[in-house]
């Protein structure tokens, strides 16, 4: 069985640039994920510094040893990145359609290429070439019940492969039709960053707590992840 999800996976995720696994980690697992966030609280609805929390980090580290997982990430991909994304009742918005450009590096190094440098929560931030882009790969752990009622992610199928988009062009394919992302607590959407995607407001009082790992390729000589395990 775990063949069979692991080819379906990375076909799917090469086909519609996403994949939903029911279960990736365990009920009893999100449970500590949640503990654990919770005391280490963030401001705001979410955190781009997760890989600070112990248990996150190893979450992050096991579900790259998932089969699934592994059967999509080339051999030297890492984990470089964890964010939180918290929609409650007090922190409850929407997200209009648009890609993920930029990642986080440690230093700024001006390179021709690397565009749009930003500093966010202390860290360094860069849009890279597009074919770093296209080798990244985000895993978002859902880790609460009632997905469907609390602004699951929107996906619009194949638009991974169609690279770097404007703003018009993006609401345009939007337009084209949209894929709620409905995942059981403790499963997960896989997907490339570079696929148009976006999220409505929560209908629900219950809280939505989603994990995204990003996994990333060696960077350039001259630069490197601001973490990466």
């Amino acid at each position: 069985m775990r063949v069979n999800e692991a080819e379906s996976t990375s076909a799917a995720l090469e086909s519609d640039g996403f994949a939903i696994l029911s279960s990736l980690v365990s009920h009893a697992e999100c449970d500590k994920l949640i503990e654990a966030i919770a005391a280490n609280p963030v401001r705001g609805p979410g955190s781009r510094s997760l890989l600070g929390i112990e248990p996150v980090l190893r979450t992050g580290v096991t579900i790259k040893r998932h089969s699934s997982i592994e059967a999509i990430l080339s051999p030297h991909s890492q984990l470089v990145q964890c964010s939180l994304f918290a929609k409650e009742t007090t922190t409850n918005w929407s997200v209009t359609p648009h890609q993920d450009l930029s990642i986080p590096v440690r230093e700024r190094v001006d390179s021709p290429g690397w565009t749009g440098w930003s500093r966010k929560e202390g860290v360094w931030y860069v849009q890279p070439p597009e074919y770093v882009l296209e080798q990244l790969v985000a895993v978002r752990l859902q880790l609460d019940d009632h997905s469907s009622e609390t602004g699951p992610l929107e996906v619009v199928p194949k638009t991974h492969s169609q690279g770097r988009l404007s703003n018009p062009d993006i609401l345009k394919s939007a337009l084209s039709g949209k894929c709620s992302c409905v995942v059981p607590r403790g499963g997960a959407v896989v997907m490339r960053p570079l696929l148009i995607h976006s999220s409505g407001r929560s209908r629900s009082v219950r809280p939505r707590r989603v994990l995204h790992f990003l996994f990333g390729p060696p960077l350039p000589s001259n630069l490197a992840w601001a973490n990466a395990f």
